[in-house]
């Protein structure tokens, strides 16, 4: 029982620290800096939710509560006991919980919406189900998106599929399409929390969308028509390949407007949460346990995300804080280094911390003292902004552990008993000749220098 313990003692934590108040004013608490030491439970974290998963998924499974736990309350004393600065601690538990709160209410009223596609698995109609998916991507986010999409995606190709069908879903769906709205992913989520402006990022960001959406799409239906043509099993006139359309659980598009509309409120505090709290709860119950069945849902994949992203945002402020204040010294000036920087490292670690990293650093080189850190780096540094969301988003497809969704749908797929490419294949033949010129041409265009 020490994995459920040490996972509530966290939990327990960062609750309290959102009803405690500040040990000092802010003054006083913008003088006390963490020691560089104390970077380090972040690092190792992420390494964690990188690797080990790779190596020994069971052993991952069993013990990752405990290393969340163990990690995140290093920084949480050291913060409150040590530096006195529990209110800033108490801000971050209040974004986590902000942030978890839509994961886990899109993901619960999403997986009560069962969708099975008529038609055979023809090229056009998967090009058209991808490019469904990457505007609905930014309704009800990627995961959402991949959860609702992902099981007809699948049946719909049963007799034909192949490893690249589940890594364009991957880049498409559960990725760049979800690059217009904060609801579309995480990291843009996070942003809006921190101050940016909900249409920002839409308003800026839709040339790049159109642009990789429009040529990932190009290219799967190339390789798509191709591979139909050379499968015996693929012929048009086959009638095993014709998928009856149903549906179920439609009375959820209610709940997931409702939750759209939520994401909008700012005040008063907390009703933004308690409307998505609600909505999800009453998914839940009014859905019907065959539609979920069917589904296969299950919320053992939010468990993780919630207790893994629990010490994410733990240990993230100490260095969310380091990155702020020696920004200058670290070199990062241009809108190109800032897509690179926040790009790769969102391929390995996971965007959203990369994210606010980043736009930590941003804040921390462009914006003047006692100017509103944000609100200035929108004005007057919008491209470096523009950089570093589409980075963060675009780069999370580039290997599965670059966001959330790339395993779940990965676990999905490997579930319903499809060879799904490994960690190094998926890497080689997909990610590096397909992505990094895309990406490449992104940065040509809209981020050179």
């Amino acid at each position: 029982m020490i994995f459920p313990r040490a996972t509530r003692t966290l939990f327990f934590l960062l609750v309290l620290l959102v009803v405690s108040p500040g040990c000092t004013p802010a003054a006083e608490q913008a003088a006390k800096t963490p020691h560089p030491i104390m970077i380090f439970p972040f690092v190792l974290l992420l390494l964690a939710v990188a690797v080990i998963p790779l190596v020994s998924r069971h052993w991952w499974e069993r013990n990752y509560p405990a290393i969340a736990a163990g990690l995140g309350v290093i920084p949480v004393c050291y913060y409150v006991l040590f530096i006195g600065r529990g209110a800033d601690m108490a801000h971050t538990a209040l974004e986590y919980a902000s942030f978890v709160i839509l994961i886990g209410s899109l993901f619960t009223v999403a997986g009560g919406i069962h969708i099975r596609i008529g038609g055979k698995a023809a090229p056009l109609t998967n090009a058209l189900l991808l490019a469904s998916g990457a505007a609905l991507s930014n309704l009800i986010g990627t995961t959402g998106a991949s959860v609702i999409l992902i099981r007809p995606y699948l049946r719909l190709n049963r007799h034909r599929i192949r490893g690249y069908h589940i890594v364009f879903f991957i880049f498409i769906v559960s990725n760049i399409g979800g690059s217009l709205t904060p609801i579309g992913d995480p990291p843009l989520f996070l942003g809006y929390l921190r101050g940016v402006p909900f249409f920002w990022v839409g308003e800026h960001l839709w040339p790049i969308w159109i642009l990789a959406v429009g040529a990932l799409l190009l290219l799967f239906f190339v390789i798509d028509v191709k591979q139909s043509k050379a499968s015996p099993a693929a012929k048009s006139g086959n009638p095993h390949l014709r998928e009856g359309g149903a549906t179920g659980g439609l009375h959820n598009t209610i709940f997931l407007a409702v939750i759209l509309a939520a994401s909008f409120i700012n005040h008063p505090l907390f009703l933004r949460e308690i409307l998505m709290v609600i909505a999800a709860v009453c998914s839940f119950i009014f859905t019907k346990k065959s539609v979920r069945r069917q589904n296969e849902f299950s919320f053992l994949p939010l468990k993780e995300v919630a207790i893994v992203f629990a010490g994410i945002f733990a240990t993230m402020a100490p260095a969310l804080d380091w990155l702020e204040l020696h920004a200058h010294s670290i070199g990062i000036t241009t809108p190109g280094q800032y897509f690179w920087g926040t790009g790769l490292l969102s391929s390995i670690l996971d965007n959203a911390p990369t994210y606010l990293s980043f736009l930590s650093a941003a804040v921390g080189s462009f914006a003047p003292a006692g100017v509103g850190g944000i609100s200035f780096l929108v004005a007057q540094y919008g491209v470096h902004l523009m950089a570093i969301s589409t980075a963060a988003v675009f780069f999370g497809s580039l290997t599965y552990i670059g966001n959330a969704p790339n395993l779940l749908v990965k676990s999905i797929a490997e579930h319903a008993g499809i060879s799904v490419p490994g960690f190094a294949a998926y890497i080689g033949r997909y990610s590096i000749p397909i992505l990094i010129p895309l990406l490449a041409l992104v940065w040509w265009i809209w981020f050179w220098g």
